[in-house]
């Protein structure tokens, strides 16, 4: 994989992958899938000299629905947002 840094407070996110059928087993068509609010922090910045990262690799965390700048290194899609968009993190 291409090695990125995110600067200052932004975090590189992997998505975790959407349910796609419910718990009745309907299959739910990609249209109607929302985007995932749920992914796996793979690298942090340094933070700023007024918010310090508390992130770190290898975090599961949940970030608002539109959060972040969706890119594609080495046909994998990942985003790029600021530490404040993340809403919490999954222990």
């Amino acid at each position: 994989m291409t090695k990125i840094k995110p600067l200052a407070d932004r975090v590189l996110i992997r998505p975790v992958a959407a349910e796609t059928t419910t718990a009745a087993g309907i299959i739910i068509p990609d249209t109607a899938k929302e985007k995932p609010l749920r992914g796996e922090v793979i690298a942090v910045g340094q933070g700023t000299k007024d918010e310090q990262m508390v992130l770190k690799a290898g975090n599961h965390v949940l970030y608002g629905k539109y959060a972040g700048t969706e890119i594609e290194i080495d046909n994998e899609k990942l985003l790029i947002m600021r530490q404040s968009d993340v809403l919490a993190v999954i222990e």
